[in-house]
């Protein structure tokens, strides 16, 4: 029989390399793909514990439900769709980009007709903040209207400017600006 003192190191070194925590072995949301994860012991699909067959427990990561978006959505229309298009300095034309994104949601709205959406039109600062609001709106009229000539009926789509007032990147650069002057498309929720 071995001494206990012999014993317990080893034990130890055991526990140590057992645990870890998601973001040890994952690294951020975004290098997860932007799954939420819990390790609050082993647990596999339905939160039982998973056992491997020599008696042992793996610790799994359970992603979200809904990180990988659920049909219909919001996360689904996000990963699978596009949310969002872009848009030049001082702009509301879409570009190639843009139309590609746009008919993918249009796509998406006909396979799923009861859903409607709120299109968000955004400025980069610079600007008055009345000047941007007006350029927000315009954005998310030109999204609308794109897709209502795809056949989308105007009834489904609703507009909203926010002009500056919701920087994605608050930077003061090129690069910011760019990530800000968008049209962000939102599944409204149903009541």
């Amino acid at each position: 029989m071995r001494p206990l003192f012999a014993i317990l190191p080893a034990a130890l070194l055991l526990l140590a390399a057992c645990s870890s925590t998601p973001e040890d072995t994952l690294g951020s949301d975004e290098q997860a793909g932007g799954a939420t994860s819990s390790v609050d012991g082993a647990y596999g699909a339905g939160g039982a514990p998973t056992e491997l067959g020599d008696g042992s427990s793996t610790v799994i990561v359970e992603e979200d439900l809904f990180a990988s978006g659920a049909p219909g959505s919001q996360q689904d229309f996000e990963i699978n769709v596009g949310d969002r298009v872009f848009f030049g300095f001082d702009s509301t034309t879409l570009d190639d980009d843009a139309r590609a994104t746009l008919d993918r949601q249009a796509s998406w709205l006909f396979q799923y007709p009861a859903t409607s959406v709120t299109i968000e039109g955004h400025a980069d600062e610079r600007g008055t903040r009345e000047y941007n609001l007006a350029l927000g709106e315009r954005r998310a009229t030109a999204v609308k209207n794109y897709l209502v000539a795809l056949g989308v009926t105007p009834d489904r789509l609703l507009t909203i400017s926010y002009g500056e007032e919701r920087p994605v990147d608050p930077g003061r650069d090129e690069t910011a600006y760019a990530q800000n002057r968008r049209a962000v498309t939102v599944i409204n929720l149903v009541n």
